[in-house]
């Protein structure tokens, strides 16, 4: 799969997200989010008499965490490609500067002054690999 700017910019956010969603289904049914009513009819009395029923949605919780796990594993999936094509960068510099802007997050005048480089020099190593990709 074609690896693009956007793919490599959006991986901090999926991971991000990953948290994000495992926070929710590790605390998915606690407080009241999943306290749901319904009316039935009441047919004791021989007519139907609405009543107001209080109770735990385990419908509602079954549908989410199975979305949010399918969400998490989507993420995964495109995570680890990102990871898997940066690790796959033949030469090591390159692979390096990869790793350390789109995968750590490190600004490239950071990694430049790490790599004893000029920041338009990392800068045209990204954008000249990526062209050639």
């Amino acid at each position: 799969m074609e690896m693009t700017r956007e793919r490599l910019e959006g991986y901090r956010s999926c991971k991000e997200e990953i948290r994000e969603l495992q926070y929710r289904l590790d605390h998915l049914g606690e407080g009241d989010s999943l306290i749901g009513n319904d009316v039935v009819f009441d047919y004791r009395t021989g007519y139907p008499k609405p009543q107001s029923v209080v109770g735990y949605d385990y419908e509602l919780e079954r549908r989410r965490k199975e979305r949010w796990e399918k969400l998490i594993e989507k993420l995964q999936s495109e995570v680890t490609e990102v990871e898997q094509w940066v690790e796959n960068i033949p030469d090591s510099l390159t692979r390096r500067i990869f790793q350390m802007y789109y995968i750590d997050g490190v600004r490239q005048k950071r990694i430049a002054k790490k790599m004893h480089l000029s920041q338009s020099q990392i800068s045209r190593k990204i954008d000249g690999f990526l062209k050639d990709a």
